[in-house]
């Protein structure tokens, strides 16, 4: 009786020692997981973990060492870990006590993966009391990643490259000038100044023009005669009309000669005040400031007159240096240059490309009539290799076709042959961006200011940042599948479902856009129609949907693809 006795009690002692060394398992109900379910941003997974240790669970001799793994078919991914002590272990860990149990908070970031679509986030345990290993079972605590913000991936291979501009003008406005100056108180026309070299280039000019109607075209020419400032206002009025009419006499003559038609315009200023303001501001006569200021003192001419002759010695250079500049006739001839037109610069690329300028083959290249861009380019980096354009722009149609490793190579090449390119920097962004590579497309994009489509590359970087709000700013007014995307994460659905509708060549990514629209705006039909409308343009997108938690809670639409 007495052994039974002993061993019974043998027995109880040793499961209430064994019982003293377990911690048990832990539940969910343990742990809340924000945001739930986790979501991509930046290309990392990030989770915020508040747990409790309940009521005398954490024994006195404790540590356990809690895990974030996020499982995934093919792989798992670890987040950072954090140790916890009971109160009789000697550590720098957070303490739990025995009786009262404990909170705590952990974050863990994640590098995402496509896989983690279809994921799971546990716990897992590493525990020991005192110094022996003792079991804690993983804890499910989430389930899946909303990576919506990853679809930049798949639109930016709609994203319309920068292209490098051509300058070319088929009617630029040219014009030609010359003097003919005149003596004091007259204005007879001296051979002197009629064969001087600006009045003969001018006359040159005419005949040019006048010959080359082709590529020439005169609008007018304008005759503006002058008297200077100095002496009585109607002998000035007399001289400046006379100077006027002798100068167009010249002109009409010379104009019959080379049987030329066209406008002739002609004004007089009796007192050149302007002219002679300007002169002197731009002269260096040592009392210029003085003169100044008494033509913004005094506005009657002949006050003005009267206190500039006071000043005897200044007046003295001012009649040797500026006023005969003024007694003058200012020829001006208007006229335009005429470049080949459209049919003429296709019908050149045709038979002799090396005739037209680098200007009309890079304009010639998208005209609406070309079809051939690439031909047109070639033939551009053959005969102008060292402008960077046209490598930018054998970029931009490799990038449209989706071969990326051509057009980061035709890019780079522009890039070597003017660095500072806008066009260039905001093309290689993008490629950076495809590659994952967001440090390298910031450096890029800083040196594209005021590149063409600067503002939806700009939109991509900073969706591929996480920073949505600014993203969606950025790509105001875009009508693209990233501008589109950008409102999407920043929660504009109804800006995103209008800037959708607006793209002009909608792909399988546009209808995938507005299913998710549709989904988070509670439109079942509108997640039917457009899943099926993506589907349909491209299958793989079926296998998305069915993984993607946006769709969550739109089983059937996604079974019925």
């Amino acid at each position: 009786m007495r052994k039974n006795y002993y061993l019974v009690m043998s027995l109880a002692a040793v499961a209430a020692l064994t019982s003293c060394k377990k911690l048990g398992e832990l539940s969910a109900d343990n742990f809340t997981v924000t945001p739930t379910p986790l979501e991509a941003v930046a290309g990392q997974v990030s989770a915020t973990i508040d747990g409790k240790f309940p009521e005398k669970y954490m024994k006195k001799k404790a540590v356990v060492t809690v895990t974030p793994v996020l499982k995934y078919e093919g792989g798992e991914a670890k987040g950072e870990s954090a140790t916890f002590q009971g109160e009789k272990v000697q550590g720098n860990d957070q303490t739990i006590a025995y009786k009262a149990g404990g909170t705590y908070t952990m974050k863990s970031v994640f590098d995402f993966v496509p896989a983690m679509l279809q994921s799971d986030l546990y716990l897992q345990f590493d525990a020991k009391v005192g110094k022996k290993t003792v079991t804690v079972p993983e804890v499910k605590v989430g389930y899946g990643v909303v990576a919506t913000s990853q679809l930049l991936q798949n639109t930016l291979a709609s994203v319309q490259p920068s292209l490098a501009a051509d300058a070319y003008q088929r009617i630029i406005a040219e014009k030609q000038e010359a003097n003919i100056k005149f003596l004091i108180e007259q204005a007879k026309l001296r051979d002197s100044e009629l064969n001087s070299d600006n009045v003969k280039a001018f006359v040159a000019m005419m005949k040019e023009i006048n010959d080359a109607k082709e590529t020439r075209a005169l609008k007018n020419i304008e005759i503006s005669a002058y008297a200077s400032p100095d002496g009585a206002l109607d002998l000035n009025t007399r001289l400046a009309e006379q100077r006027q009419d002798n100068t167009d006499k010249y002109l009409q003559k010379e104009m019959k000669k080379i049987e030329m038609e066209g406008q002739v315009d002609t004004k007089y200023t009796a007192e050149d005040w302007d002219g002679f303001q300007e002169l002197v501001s731009q002269s260096n006569i040592q009392d210029k400031d003085v003169i100044l200021r008494v033509l913004s003192m005094y506005k009657d001419p002949e006050e003005r007159e009267t206190q500039i002759k006071n000043m005897s010695a200044v007046f003295s250079e001012l009649a040797e240096t500026i006023l005969p500049e003024l007694r003058r006739a200012r020829l001006t001839m208007n006229y335009e240059i005429i470049g080949r037109s459209d049919e003429q610069i296709v019908s050149q690329f045709s038979s002799d490309a090396s005739q037209l300028s680098v200007e009309e083959l890079l304009y010639g290249a998208n005209l609406s009539t070309v079809s051939d861009k690439e031909a047109w380019y070639q033939k551009t980096s053959q005969l102008y290799p060292n402008d960077y354009r046209a490598y930018n722009n054998l970029g931009m149609l490799a990038y449209q076709k989706g071969d990326m490793s051509a057009a980061e190579n035709y890019f780079n090449k522009a890039k070597s042959l003017k660095a500072d390119a806008p066009e260039v920097n905001a093309n290689l962004a993008l490629i950076e961006l495809g590659k994952g590579n967001v440090s390298a497309a910031e450096t890029n994009l800083g040196k594209a200011a005021g590149a063409q489509g600067f503002n939806e590359a700009n939109a991509a970087l900073n969706i591929a940042k996480g920073s949505y709000q600014q993203a969606a700013s950025a790509a105001n007014g875009v009508k693209s599948n990233t501008a589109a995307l950008a409102q999407i994460l920043n929660k504009d659905y109804a800006g995103a479902k209008s800037t959708l509708e607006g793209v002009a060549k909608k792909d399988a990514y546009t209808s995938y856009l507005l299913a998710i629209v549709a989904a988070r705006t509670n439109d079942a039909a509108g997640v039917n129609s457009n899943l099926k409308d993506a589907v349909s343009k491209d299958s793989s997108l079926k296998d998305r949907a069915a993984k993607d938690l946006e769709f969550a809670q739109y089983k059937s639409a996604v079974e019925s693809l």
